[in-house]
C-alpha cells in the first residue's frame, strides 16, 4: 500500500468550485475520450441552443416529450435538451438552472428591469451627466440613458453587473445574501455565463475564495473594476454619441431659457 499520499487537512476548507465549472470540465473530458473537443465557436452554439430550450420551456411553448414506441431505439431519450447535445450525459444541467430560477423569487430591481422608475430627466440633468460619469451614474435617468448606449454597443451586462452588485450592498437577511451572491456569480461572473463580465485574475480569485462564505463585500472590487471600466473605455463613447446629443438639443429646444 502507498503511504507517500497527500492526506487532506482537517478542517481545512475546500476552494469553491462552482457546480457549472465542474460540469464544464465533466462535459469536456467525455469529449477528449471520443477525441471531440469543440471549438470557441461551437461551445456558444450549444450555448445558443440550451439557451433556446430554456426560453420555450419557460414561455410554455415546448411540445410534450414523446414516449418512446416499443421495440423503437431512442439514443437519446429525455436528454435532448441537455446543454452537451449528446447522450453521454444527463439534463441535470437545465434542472438546476429551474432551480436557480425558483429559488431566485426575489427580483433585483434595477438589474433586470428595462428601465428604473424615474422621472424624464431636464436640461440640467443631461448637461451634468457630460460633467463627469459619476453625475451621470447617480441620476436614475442617466444610468437608464448610458445602459440604452451599452445596449447598441453589447456590453449591457457592464451597468447590470453594477446594478445588481448597487442592490446586493443593501442587503440584511444573511440568508438571502447567500442566494443574491450565488445568483450575480452564476448571472455574471462565470465562464459559461453569456453575461460574464470583463474581471482581471486577482478579482475572480478573490471572488471565488469567498464565495463558500459570501458578505456584502464579495464583490466590491468586481463592481470597482466594472466602474471604472464603463467610465473609461464606454462614457467618452457617450458623450460623442448621436443618442446624447439629440437628447442634449431636443431639451435644449424645449427650454425656455432658448
Amino acid at each position: 500500500m502507498r503511504t507517500d499520499l497527500k492526506q487532506p487537512v482537517g478542517g481545512e476548507k475546500k476552494p469553491y468550485v462552482p457546480s457549472d465549472v465542474i460540469k464544464a470540465k465533466n462535459y469536456l473530458f467525455s469529449l477528449c475520450i471520443h477525441g471531440e473537443i469543440p471549438m470557441g465557436s461551437e461551445r456558444m452554439e450549444m450555448r445558443k441552443r440550451q439557451m433556446s430550450v430554456q426560453q420555450e420551456s419557460a414561455a410554455g411553448g415546448t411540445a410534450p416529450a414523446q414516449q418512446d414506441q416499443p421495440g423503437q431505439a431512442n439514443p437519446r431519450g429525455s436528454n435532448a435538451c441537455c446543454f452537451c447535445w449528446c447522450c453521454c450525459c444527463s439534463c441535470s444541467w437545465n434542472e438546476d438552472q429551474d432551480d436557480r430560477n425558483r429559488k431566485a423569487s426575489y427580483d433585483i430591481k434595477e438589474g433586470t428591469s428595462d428601465c428604473e422608475d424615474c422621472p424624464k430627466p431636464t436640461l440640467e440633468d443631461v448637461r451634468s451627466w457630460g460633467q463627469s460619469f459619476d453625475k451621470l451614474m447617480c441620476c436614475a435617468a442617466g444610468r437608464n440613458s448610458f445602459r440604452q448606449f451599452l445596449r447598441t454597443e453589447f456590453s449591457e451586462e457592464n451597468m447590470l453587473f453594477w446594478l445588481a452588485c448597487d442592490e446586493f450592498s443593501k442587503e440584511t437577511n444573511k440568508s438571502v445574501i447567500e442566494e443574491k451572491a450565488r445568483v450575480i456569480y452564476e448571472d455574471y461572473i462565470s465562464i459559461l455565463s453569456p453575461k460574464e463580465v470583463s474581471l482581471d485574475s486577482r478579482v475572480r480569485e478573490a471572488i471565488n475564495r469567498n464565495m463558500p462564505e459570501p458578505t456584502l463585500h464579495t464583490f466590491d472590487d468586481a463592481q470597482l473594476q466594472i466602474y471604472t471600466l464603463m467610465q473609461r473605455d464606454s462614457y467618452p463613447r457617450y458623450l460623442n454619441s448621436p443618442a446624447y446629443k439629440n437628447l442634449l438639443n431636443t431639451l435644449s429646444e424645449q427650454s425656455p431659457e432658448s
